[in-house]
């Protein structure tokens, strides 16, 4: 069994109906988006109906995988060597981001009729198409410049989306987001660069067969990992992730904090692996660093006043929570039950977190937008008008306080067996603090809102739906973990 993210297994030489499904995957929603552009649509129906096909090719791709569990394309393009790979964990984390990207289009024709009054909120839909695209190409790519490219490519929509609402603070957090983001690009280039000059390959598998241990891995390997920890907020290099989030239109903050963070922490494991096979002190820091995360971003959440605040400094917290497994998946002398039950835990726990924290999001959004309130105390009394709001924001919290029979229960249940299995005791406190600092925060926010005594307030009313689509992203976080054996076991026949 390997732990390379399946790249070495047998292949499958896909049907034509992958092709065109791999295609509208990759493609439409940047056409799409473009289209939207042009004629940005008042209502949430034309979405939907525009999101079907995309929607349906990862459903065709799934189907594909599951019976014959790899799937690869390679084309050369004016002499370049383009190849991609989908496996069982590459579907799933394609699946999240369809479903992800689609309520978030949904969600915003209601953002934009409240908020938007100028034509910025147009180039939402191109940047939020070529986002989708980028983030679906991250899962497949299988070279180091596939991977830099669509790196940019969602790194550059991201910035974009989040100054669109105009603001000056907006405007301040997003041009100091551009700048690391462009920092952590140049760590990763003069990593690839080390690699190139020194091996001469760029594919994941050419690389996985002629690295070897000593200061050339381990150099680009500090790079590559600074450049990625930076642009997926993993502490310390986290400070920029709150600011932008301040001013952000809903939308952009759930698709920022459950996929692009994301993407960067799936590019950081998977070429690690490669670099770093069974090396012990790297993943320790990594790990060690993921414990401060944990009790940091929960400290910063509790004595917050503001609500998005809140939410975004618990992402550096759940972040945490991965962070700490990085030794059972990488470190040596790792008893293989143990670190498959890693593996597991920690694709589920960042899937689950990924619809709970587009949910919190998207509910937060909502208590702010109907209430023009954005602290916690501006939201006392808010439960007597905005039940589902609170409703949705509670059901998100009980996957992230890790509270049965959510995804995120499953997944802390599996990683803690495998830290007791490999006696990372250190590992196991950690999670148990987060829980209860998580509870800790996340109680705060009903604390005011169901405080009876205070004056009623005006409030604004919601586009229909918005609170229904959130909704629907806790339920699914929930679901996750009832019905967790289906993603576990697609992701071991994909050959993970």
């Amino acid at each position: 069994m390997t732990w390379r993210f399946g790249l070495f297994d047998s292949t499958f030489e896909p049907l034509v109906t992958t092709h065109w499904a791999l295609l509208i995957a990759l493609c439409l929603p940047l056409l799409l988006g473009l289209l939207a552009a042009l004629l940005p649509p008042k209502k949430a129906w034309p979405v939907a109906l525009a999101s079907v096909p995309v929607l349906a090719s990862g459903v065709m791709l799934l189907s594909a995988v599951a019976q014959v569990q790899l799937l690869q394309w390679q084309w050369e393009i004016l002499g370049v060597s383009i190849a991609l790979r989908l496996n069982g964990l590459s579907v799933l984390l394609l699946l999240m981001t369809q479903w992800i990207g689609f309520a978030a289009a949904l969600y915003t024709p209601g953002q934009l009729r409240l908020t938007a009054t100028d034509p910025l909120g147009r180039w939402l839909w191109p940047l939020m198409g070529v986002l989708i695209s980028a983030l679906s190409l991250i899962w497949l790519a299988t070279d180091l410049l596939t991977l830099y490219l669509a790196l940019e490519l969602m790194g550059l929509a991201a910035v974009g989306m989040l100054l669109l609402s105009g603001k000056a603070e907006a405007l301040l957090a997003g041009t100091r987001y551009l700048l690391l983001a462009l920092v952590g690009s140049l760590a990763y280039l003069l990593g690839v660069a080390l690699i190139l000059g020194h091996w001469g390959r760029l594919d994941l598998q050419g690389l996985a067969e002629v690295v070897e241990p000593g200061p050339v891995a381990w150099i680009a390997a500090a790079l590559i990992g600074a450049g990625l920890a930076l642009k997926a907020a993993l502490f310390p290099l986290h400070g920029w992730l709150s600011p932008v989030h301040g001013s952000a239109w809903t939308p952009v903050s759930a698709l920022h904090a459950a996929l692009v963070i994301k993407a960067s922490l799936f590019m950081l494991l998977q070429l690690w692996s490669i670099l770093l096979p069974d090396t012990f002190y790297a993943p320790r820091v990594i790990a060690w660093l993921g414990m401060l995360a944990i009790v940091w971003g929960g400290l910063l959440a509790w004595r917050t006043d503001s609500l998005k605040t809140l939410v975004a400094s618990s992402t550096v917290a759940q972040l945490g929570y991965l962070m700490v497994v990085f030794p059972l998946l990488l470190g040596p002398d790792i008893e293989l039950l143990a670190r498959s039950l890693a593996w597991e835990g920690f694709w589920l726990q960042l899937m689950g977190h990924a619809f709970a924290k587009a949910a919190m999001f998207m509910a937060a959004g909502n208590l702010i937008l109907a209430t023009g309130e954005s602290t916690l105390k501006g939201l006392a009394g808010s439960s007597r008008r905005l039940p589902l709001s609170l409703l949705v924001f509670g059901i998100a919290a009980i996957t992230l306080m890790g509270l049965p029979p959510s995804a995120g229960f499953t997944a802390k249940w599996l990683l803690l067996q495998a830290m007791v299995m490999s006696q990372q005791w250190w590992a196991v406190a950690a999670l148990l603090i987060g829980t209860l600092l998580s509870a800790a925060y996340i109680f705060r926010v009903f604390r005011y809102s169901f405080d009876e005594t205070a004056p009623r307030h005006h409030y604004q009313p919601l586009a229909p739906g918005m609170d229904l689509i959130a909704l629907t992203l806790a339920l699914i976080a929930l679901a996750l973990g009832l019905l967790a054996h289906f993603p576990l076991e697609l992701m071991h026949g994909g050959g993970v």
